[in-house]
């Protein structure tokens, strides 16, 4: 039985969302059902669980916590990359025209490049942040933002494109990925569709691969299931039931990762042998009041920075103790790596994307402080 989201805080919504109602002798949270066939007697449509690649009671139960916080309709898909096909691949066709920005995850535009435009998708790229994506909205079809970027920590205003787009009668998608929907709600700024990795900050663990999709539009969620269905971009229910137990610890795993992420980056900000310190929660990022409006106050587990030089940033990496290196984000665990090594971003080569876990601050800070320092020589 869902809660009523509006009476409770977001951090007490977490904690209880998409938790079955009391029973006595049952467990707080069911645990995941394991399923091919169901018992299906009669008619097909007297029950959503007639076989497992259409529907699980343990994907409904996260579907349901997520759509809480997402105060929207929620699919759950077999990761980031299921979730972002779905929404893109069914509804685009030839001549239809897709905004991309120039800095976004880099599956997004090579899906894009692959698949949409050999089948006549125009493919339209914005720079320049806010202002840029506007511009392009003319014409379009379909609007991507990312906002936070990744990994150059822009910030885009998801309300002023989504009005810009819906002038221009183009949907808007929003990949909230790095903001979850604690930090940021899309679709209160006017997103049509939004699509995350719950492999990251949702889940938090470093443990498993995960994707939703959450939508404005019940009907746009019904092409989008469609989609799941026929070519069986499910989760398992493991992993489902995983993420679910996880979700309820994400607002104090937030709470900590921002807090040291801004303390990182304040302590970065001082140092003569670091340059380019990017982090919304510094007053010093040019977009920093918009960040604070549309963030809810709170600016994420990312920051980054550069220190000059490809030899230098892995002395960096190397001389870690508490910091793992590893190409993802949002975990318990800090996570870091030099951005450039994979070539798909404007960065420098001694850029490093920084995912600040929940360890102690003064270990963290005393961590990096003394790697700095070995990497200079």
């Amino acid at each position: 039985m869902p809660m009523r989201s509006g009476r409770h805080a977001p951090a007490t919504r977490v904690v209880h969302a998409g938790l079955p109602g009391p029973e006595q002798g049952a467990p707080i949270l069911p645990g995941p059902t394991f399923a091919g066939p169901y018992h299906l007697r009669g008619e097909p449509d007297s029950t959503p669980y007639g076989y497992g690649r259409y529907a699980n009671p343990t994907w409904t139960a996260l579907e349901s916590a997520i759509a809480e916080l997402e105060d929207g309709p929620v699919l759950t898909f077999a990761s980031g990359m299921a979730a972002v096909s779905a929404v893109l691949l069914p509804s685009l066709g030839r001549g239809d025209v897709l905004v991309l920005p120039d800095e976004c995850y880099g599956g997004v535009p090579a899906l894009a490049r692959e698949r949409l435009a050999p089948a006549g998708v125009q493919l339209r790229s914005a720079g320049g942040g806010t202002d840029g994506l506007m511009a392009a909205c003319a014409g379009a079809t379909a609007v991507w933002v990312e906002s936070p970027t990744n990994p150059g920590l822009d910030i885009v205003d998801i309300a002023a494109v989504a009005t810009a787009a819906h002038a221009a009668g183009a949907e808007l998608i929003v990949d909230g990925t790095l903001a979850t929907p604690l930090l940021q709600q899309a679709l209160a700024l006017g997103a049509d569709v939004v699509v995350c990795s719950g492999s990251k900050h949702l889940t938090g663990h470093s443990d498993l691969i995960l994707g939703y999709v959450a939508v404005r539009d019940a009907a746009r969620l019904d092409a989008v299931r469609a989609w799941r269905s026929s070519v069986g971009a499910v989760p398992g229910p493991f992993e489902a039931w995983l993420a679910h137990r996880s979700l309820a610890t994400l607002d104090v795993r937030l709470d900590r990762q921002c807090a040291n992420a801004l303390t990182l980056a304040e302590l970065l900000t001082g140092r003569d042998d670091v340059t380019d310190v990017r982090y919304p929660g510094l007053p010093s990022h040019p977009r920093h009041d918009l960040a604070a409006a549309q963030m809810h106050g709170r600016f994420g587990g990312m920051l980054g920075f550069d220190l000059g030089t490809e030899r230098r940033a892995q002395a960096f990496l190397d001389a870690c103790e508490l910091v793992a290196e590893a190409t993802s984000f949002g975990g318990v665990h800090s996570m870091a790596e030099r951005r450039a090594r994979w070539g798909l971003e404007a960065v420098g080569e001694g850029f490093i994307r920084f995912s600040a876990g929940v360890e102690d601050p003064g270990d963290l800070c005393a961590d990096i402080t003394a790697a700095l320092d070995a990497s200079r020589g």
